[in-house]
């Protein structure tokens, strides 16, 4: 594959949060991919639960300051950054005082998800886009992992379609078999059409569960992974009704390599 620049976006990413399917493959992939010399950018939320002096974020001044409008409330966007240094990886942090201070992921002391979930969501995705725009930096590439990072996929096709950092990128979609149970807050919907989303791109969130949410991310990508062996039999039909390019499981030491065959396959 010729050498790409490629923005990794993952809800969650090793050793910043504990190691799982999504943690694990959204720290190996993006270190992969460095090691070929492509040009890679990482982002994931702050939550509060990420010992910042262990890891040594530091707020980056020059992305950070930007105000974004949420459910019409402006929300301070504050922009970190890490280095994992056995990967020699950077990895940028999205943060906000009201989304991301409460020292937890998902869910609260009951297990119960936050309420706010679906308004953490739309802040990273948007927070994310921001800070590329501001780098002045075009990616060739854009890889989500995660429900959190769903909905950056609409965002790109509909919000930010005629902005010329974006033009050209391609979108990868990464399904996991993770899902939550019930669904995120069922204003959602009127949330992301007050942002200028039309309304049949979000048709399917005006019940915002785990497989809408999916599906939604799936429409408004140019490639999907199928990044877990078993992933819901909904969306399993869903994926054979696309006319995308699709990337089975990779259940070996070199998945790597078939990601960046893919890569070529969705950039040609």
């Amino acid at each position: 594959m010729d050498k790409k620049r490629i923005l990794y976006v993952a809800q969650e990413i090793s050793p910043f949060l504990p190691d799982n399917k999504i943690a694990s493959i959204s720290r190996n992939l993006p270190e992969y991919m460095n090691g070929k010399g492509n040009e890679v950018r990482v982002f994931m939320p702050r939550f509060g639960c990420i010992n910042e002096r262990r890891h040594q974020l530091h707020e980056v001044i020059r992305l950070s300051g930007m105000n974004l409008i949420v459910n019409d409330q402006d929300q301070p966007l504050i922009i970190k950054v890490a280095s994992i240094p056995s990967a020699r990886l950077q990895v940028y942090f999205i943060d906000n005082e009201e989304y991301f201070k409460r020292k937890a992921v998902f869910t609260d002391d009951n297990n119960k998800y936050f309420k706010d979930n679906d308004e953490r969501s739309l802040f990273f995705c948007r927070g994310v886009l921001e800070a590329v725009k501001k780098l002045g930096w075009s990616p060739d590439i854009i890889h989500c992992h995660g429900w959190m990072a769903s909905l950056l996929p609409v965002y790109i096709k509909e919000f930010y379609n005629d902005d010329p950092i974006f033009s050209d990128s391609k979108i990868v979609y990464s399904v996991y078999g993770n899902s939550f149970k019930g669904s995120l807050n069922n204003e959602l919907k009127e949330k992301l059409l007050f942002d200028g989303i039309c309304d049949e791109t979000v048709d399917s969130l005006a019940k915002p569960d785990f497989v809408n949410l999916n599906k939604a991310a799936i429409a408004c990508s140019d490639g999907i992974v199928k990044a877990d062996n078993k992933i819901a039999k909904e969306l399993e039909s869903y994926l054979k009704k696309q006319h995308v390019p699709i990337l089975d499981h990779q259940d070996n030491e070199e998945f790597s390599e078939k990601y960046e065959e893919f890569y070529s396959e969705i950039v040609a």
